[in-house]
């Protein structure tokens, strides 16, 4: 096989192929080229689709033994995508030896950058989604409160048992009827530790009224000898004990 003329009529057909889009970058020892590729959804300068540029060089034996090949000018590609798609394209040469074969490892190479842009437009959906979704359950939570368990119920009670002490005490004795001790109504009344000084201020004093203890001397006490003749059966009042009743 002649393999120069092979290499020769190959570069002939793809110019036609691919014509504007081929690049010849050298020609001897041994041919070197460049095709782009790109998906239908590719915008430059932006994170839709994706797209990179082939270079092709010839060996001397080829097509009966693989021509060299590398990824270039890579866009949106993830990492780890360029090895994986040149693992691709090595599969597909040992699977075409003995024949011409850029065209169909560009076409491999298409269809490859294709499924590999719509894989990452639905783990992108994917993602929006789950995003989506955890802002509504956190929207949803605002309304919702906190869900109450038998652990964050004993744990509030706790703390509500703590926080309303004696109040809630006085409140129960109240609706039973109980009264509650000194100590407990000096607890939760605050006001009684100040109730008895304001007859305390300076300047102020207790007023007697004098006339309530005079003329005492007129009043008659009745002794105890009386109280005794009071039992006795013939005891007949006389003046005085009729006007100590009348007192």
């Amino acid at each position: 096989m002649d393999y120069e003329e092979e290499q020769h009529n190959e570069i002939e057909a793809l110019e036609s192929i691919y014509c504007g889009e081929l690049e010849i970058l050298a020609v001897e020892p041994f041919y070197t080229f460049a095709i782009p590729i790109k998906t239908e959804e590719y915008e430059p300068e932006t994170a839709n689709g994706l797209s990179c540029r082939l270079e092709f060089t010839y060996t001397s034996n080829y097509p009966d033994e693989p021509l060299l090949v590398s990824i270039e000018e890579q866009e949106n590609f993830e990492h780890g995508s360029d090895k994986l798609l040149k693992d691709h394209l090595i599969e597909q040469m040992n699977e075409n030896l003995g024949m011409v074969m850029v065209f169909t490892l560009v076409s491999a190479a298409q269809e490859w950058l294709n499924c590999q842009w719509d894989k990452i437009k639905l783990k992108r959906e994917e993602s929006a989604a789950q995003k989506l979704k955890e802002e509504e359950e956190a929207e949803r939570k605002k309304f919702e409160g906190t869900r109450v368990t038998v652990e964050t119920f004993l744990s509030w009670k706790e703390k509500f048992d703590l926080e309303m002490g004696y109040t809630k005490r006085r409140e129960m004795a109240e609706r039973e009827g109980k009264k509650l001790t000194g100590k407990e109504l000096f607890m939760t009344d605050k006001t009684l530790d100040q109730s008895d000084l304001k007859f305390l201020d300076d300047g102020d004093a207790v007023k007697v009224d004098e006339s309530l203890f005079q003329n005492l001397d007129d009043l008659e006490w009745k002794d105890d000898e009386d109280d005794d003749d009071e039992d006795d059966p013939d005891y007949e009042p006389t003046d005085c004990s009729w006007k100590r009743l009348c007192l």
